[in-house]
């Protein structure tokens, strides 16, 4: 079970606290109606309303695969759009997107979907709410999209026959669940268990009917609910007037004090809840085994007997978990799934309106299949255990928590001591802060002491020369002629990063909105490249720096959690070289991974050899390959453990304003100490075909040549004597070739095919230094 840490209102903003104060904010609840449901019994399936803007639905569960693919072994077929969901006992029950009429369906294998089940008496009649139990449905009377958000009660009987292993079932009108004492009562809210239903009387109060109702002993309660929820045999509440959770039946409430919740769900035995401050869920009951996802918060959830499922805030992913060992695990589908129901009335207090564009995707504009509805959030204004709370929430994003392994300076400090396990902040994160700190002020001393002149970014200078290779604190020289300030302070967040040439490890943090206005919304003209990964965006910010933006895609989010994420981002606030694309910032906010970079205005190496720009003169294509040599040579040397490019060609060296060659694009991968020679190597070699291409102009491979393979064309002359042959003919041939032919030797070297017989990126980088050293290209 999630254990949450003690709360402190010393580590809240004012206004958070009075919200504290006048006990828990809860979005509207709509009890075990909402964007994801599930089925109970024998034919346990969950069903969720997937991000598409068209309100589609996607199941699985051990009788379903996803409704999106076109399988034949698809559960069920012809589900149509739909606004809300809600599961029984081996059926689900929705309420139509585009009419507000309930529908409900079968959820064994392979069965269509009509005719649904629902009385023809009630098929025609508009709901706003619906509430399936284990044999009955109950649904409140009222468009779902109106202003009205009370009415009438409606309920059927789903009656159940099996013959011959198969289940049938049939929608039946009966007296069992039409008790006069509710008949005319309007309800707001409606839930339903094993032969129970309860609804939140619309002037205050909660009312219980059903032949079970007696066994929860609800009564003379006259609290409203925020959010209500029904298992089997229970129900749970969130009061208005005290902000506590109450329980009727056979649970108890949760004993943990002081602890709002946002959504409710229950199973068999068990209840859940999303935590309002921090979005993690907790659980309490009846449970052998608890496996609840730690680490990241749900916008909503829902449970079966044993499984209890969410939709992740950060990345809208589906996520199961077992609350019953014996039972068999759910495996989701990797979708992206609505956050919240889509509803028609704006946003409230302590509520932001869900911005579509954090799912990636340039054609969707809409969650919901009308483009004046919204789904409404719930704000956070705490973080899980481990992060620290570095934006708040805004109209139009939630809060945004940053991990404390990136804690930089003491507004965060206090937060995290919190989050130790010991009430005290972990020594290494103590030790590392108080190292950047020295290191900040040593380097603001050299800097007094010394001048820019003598800074540390004097690399263009110092390869030429001979000097000791650059610190780790390097940006470059031109770049800090460019930027005075390379990160400077934006919207008053965590912008402490100082000017270029100071000590690496604090990265700006920016905002979504901030990205995507200096990007004019991600569109496709501001886009500077693609790949596998996702896309690299031109972005002009408010402060008048122009930065790239790579933007990560969604099936790179699916298979990249948030502890990856922040792996990756220490590591790259480490890397501070001229010769490397340095890292300014990044935004992990609402699902997004965004990476902020130094721009880089003259492009790749490829487009000017390859791509039809300005083809570059042997002075400057040798100085290229000294400098891309040196960029990979401290990757591999300078950081401990070293990074493996593992995609090194031509089209990741990108030439900055002065022309000067920067590295991109490595992968992060750290090799270890087993596979570290190996993977090394196989950097030297993609370099050496760097250099061939850089000497000869052609493609590392080009179909229009005999053979296409530049490193099957290029090394038998060059072993011949015939490197001369090589020689890109589109630039002017120098008076002195012979730079070019220990180009081409260099690159021979680096190609072979025994990995042992190639020579380290060290080896690479002195030799072509000596070359422009020697400066024997006229």
């Amino acid at each position: 079970m999630q254990i949450p840490f003690k709360f402190n209102p010393s580590q809240l903003s004012s206004s958070v606290f009075f919200i504290l104060l006048s006990f828990c904010y809860s979005a509207n609840g709509f009890g075990t109606m909402g964007p994801i449901s599930a089925s109970f019994g024998e034919y346990e399936v969950f069903c969720s309303i997937d991000a598409s803007g068209k309100q589609d639905v996607i199941c699985w569960g051990k009788n379903a695969t996803s409704l999106q693919t076109s399988s034949s072994s698809s559960y069920v077929t012809n589900i149509p759009a739909m606004s809300a969901l809600s599961g029984g006992e081996g059926f689900l029950c929705g309420i139509l997107a585009n009419t507000s009429q309930a529908f409900c369906w079968a959820a064994t294998s392979k069965q269509n979907a009509d005719p649904v089940l629902v009385p023809a008496l009630y098929r025609n009649t508009a709901y706003s709410r619906i509430a399936a139990g284990k044999n009955h449905v109950c649904a409140v009377r009222g468009s779902y999209y109106s202003d009205r958000d009370s009415g009438t009660v409606d309920c059927w009987e789903v009656s159940k026959k099996r013959k011959n292993g198969t289940l049938t079932l049939t929608a039946v009108v009966n007296d069992l669940f039409s008790d006069q004492s509710v008949v005319n009562l309007e309800m707001n809210s409606v839930v339903s268990g094993e032969g129970f239903t309860c609804g939140g009387v619309r002037d205050g109060g909660l009312v219980c009917w059903g032949p079970n109702s007696t066994s929860l002993k609800v009564s003379n309660v006259s609290d409203s609910f925020s959010v209500l929820s029904a298992g089997r045999t229970a129900v749970c509440g969130v009061s208005n007037v005290s902000g506590d959770v109450r329980c009727w039946g056979d649970i108890e409430p949760p004993t943990t004090t002081e602890v709002c919740f946002v959504s409710l769900s229950g199973g068999a035995h068990h209840f859940c809840g999303v935590r309002e401050d921090n979005h993690v869920v907790q659980c309490w009951g009846n449970l052998s085994s608890s496996l609840v996802p730690k680490g990241y918060g749900f916008l909503a959830i829902a449970s079966s007997d044993y499984t209890t499922c969410g939709i992740r805030e950060d990345d809208l992913l589906l996520d199961c978990w077992l609350v019953n060992a014996s039972k068999a695990d759910f495996d989701p589908p990797l979708e992206l799934s609505s956050p919240g129901l889509c509803k028609s009335s704006s946003c409230g207090v302590n509520e932001f309106d869900f911005n579509v564009s954090v799912l990636n995707e340039p054609d969707l504009t809409s969650l919901c299949v009308r483009q004046d509805l919204r789904i409404c959030s719930p704000c956070g204004y705490n973080c899980s255990q481990g992060f620290f709370l570095s934006s708040p929430c805004t109209r139009n994003s939630d809060r945004v928590c940053t991990a404390c392994s990136l804690c930089q300076n003491s507004s965060c400090l206090s937060v995290c001591r919190l989050h130790s396990s010991n009430g005290f902040f972990h020594w290494h994160h103590i030790r590392r802060w108080v190292v950047i700190v020295g290191s900040s002020a040593l380097c603001l001393l050299l800097i007094l002491v010394c001048g820019c002149f003598w800074g540390c970014c004097a690399c263009s200078r110092g390869q030429l020369h001979g000097t000791k290779k650059q610190s780790k604190s390097c940006i470059g020289k031109h770049e800090q002629e460019d930027h005075d300030d390379v990160i400077g302070i934006s919207n008053g967040h965590l912008h402490s990063f100082p000017s270029a040439g100071s000590c690496p490890g604090l990265p700006q943090v920016f905002r979504l909105s901030e990205l995507k206005d200096a990007t004019n919304g991600f569109k496709e003209f501001n886009e500077l490249g693609r790949g596998s990964h996702g896309f690299v965006y031109k972005a002009n910010l408010g402060d008048g720096r122009v930065v790239a933006v790579k933007r990560a895609n969604a099936a790179t989010i699916i298979h990249t959690n948030n502890r990856e994420f922040e792996m990756e981002l220490e590591i790259l606030c480490k890397i501070r070289h001229c010769n490397v694309v340095n890292l300014l910032g990044y935004c992990a906010e609402m699902g997004e991974r965004l990476l902020v970079y130094e721009y880089m205005s003259h492009g790749t190496l490829s487009d000017h050899i390859h791509g039809g720009l300005s083809p570059l003169n042997w002075s400057l294509r040798l100085k290229i390959a000294m400098q891309s040599a040196k960029g990979v040579e401290y990757l591999h040397k300078e950081l401990l453990p070293p990074i493996v490019h593992k995609d090194l060609k031509s089209s990741s060296i990108l030439l900055d304003s002065e022309w000067g060659a920067r590295v991109s694009d490595f992968g992060l991968v750290t090799s270890s100490d087993k596979d570290l020679n190996g993977d090394l190597e196989s950097d030297v070699y993609s370099f050496g075909i760097v250099l061939l291409e850089i000497l000869s102009g052609r493609k590392a491979h080009d179909i229009d040549f005999d053979p296409p393979n530049v490193v099957e064309w290029a090394v038998p002359l060059i072993k011949q004597g015939k490197a001369a042959a090589l020689i890109d003919r589109s630039v002017a041939l120098p008076r002195n070739v012979e730079p070019l032919l220990k180009l081409g030797d260099i690159a021979e070297l680096a190609v072979r095919e025994n990995p042992s017989e190639r020579p380290s990126m060290s080896d690479i980088a002195s030799w072509l230094e000596q070359i422009v050293k020697d400066g024997l290209i006229l």
